[in-house]
């Protein structure tokens, strides 16, 4: 099976700062692929430059095989493209933003859109700049999954919607994943409610990514430890990030369960704590964890 998308040392820079730095992953045909960081570190320049709407500074793009012209148009009719700006034509009636897209897209299901829109109770004769963020947002999704793209790549889509109306959307991307084999890549902030519907997740920091896998992976494969304050000063890769309170630290590390001693707890991490834990260390995605345990140094098996 072909990847849907795969970058290769993918940079973009803005003067003399990088937006995206060295980049190289893949993400699965027929996969939900979450995409989380801070504001800044990178995710709406990855995802313009996986859609060929911006030129990299280095690296490359291959959409299905075929490599990304940031001039061209041939893989343009695969892509569905969300940005989190909606540059929608506020003048435009939501009925003639359909329209427009009707007539730009040959394989448009209107049936689809309509039934969505529908769904979520936006006027057809409502003028565009007359609908609430939440609304607008709504439209230029309907307008993304009207044009039946085989990959979907959405930039924090759910950011302006209400919880119920989040809740429908990843709903929807559930169905239309299964229905028609949709790829989905998306970014947000709201990690809780990308890991009931995200296959894997890619963590971006200081504009290169720190670590990707399934999200199964990544719950098997952390683990944190709680027990009294130690000093923390030495490297080691296992290390992920820690912090300590008066008397007590915790460590979240990479590994199985580990016997620390008396004292100390082995708990399973959310994957929300997983996230937060690389973000607090940038370096711990590449094996250049600044954490270790120091102090009095309990053994650590292997």
């Amino acid at each position: 099976m072909t990847d849907a998308l795969e970058t290769t040392g993918l940079g973009r820079k803005y003067r003399s700062k990088w937006g995206l730095r060295d980049c190289s992953l893949t993400i699965r045909e027929g996969s939900i692929t979450g995409l989380v960081g801070p504001n800044g570190a990178g995710k709406s320049t990855l995802l313009r430059l996986a859609a060929g709407l911006s030129r990299p500074t280095a690296g490359s793009v291959r959409i299905f095989g075929e490599e990304v012209d940031p001039n061209g148009t041939a893989h343009l009719a695969r892509i569905g493209y969300f940005d989190q700006v909606r540059p929608l034509y506020g003048t435009f009636r939501v009925e003639e933003m359909l329209t427009f897209g009707r007539r730009l897209n040959a394989s448009w299901d209107d049936e689809a859109v309509h039934g969505w829109l529908a769904e979520v109770d936006i006027p057809l004769d409502a003028k565009v700049k007359r609908l609430s963020l939440g609304q607008q947002a709504q439209v230029a999704l309907a307008v993304c999954l009207g044009k039946r793209p085989d990959l979907l790549l959405l930039d924090e889509p759910v950011a302006a919607l209400d919880p119920l109306a989040r809740r429908q959307l990843l709903q929807t991307l559930l169905g239309t994943v299964a229905d028609r084999g949709t790829t989905v890549f998306l970014s947000s902030h709201i990690v809780s409610e990308l890991e009931p519907v995200c296959d894997e997740l890619i963590i971006l920091s200081a504009a290169r990514v720190q670590t990707s896998g399934t999200i199964d992976g990544m719950l098997a494969g952390h683990r944190l430890l709680v027990g009294p304050r130690l000093e923390v000063d030495r490297p080691d890769a296992d290390i992920v990030s820690s912090t300590s309170t008066g008397r007590q630290s915790t460590l979240l590390v990479r590994g199985g369960p580990r016997d620390l001693g008396a004292g100390w707890q082995v708990l399973e991490p959310t994957l929300e704590e997983i996230v937060l834990g690389y973000l607090a260390n940038p370096g711990a995605g590449n094996g250049m964890a600044t954490a270790a345990i120091g102090g009095t140094d309990p053994e650590v098996p292997a």
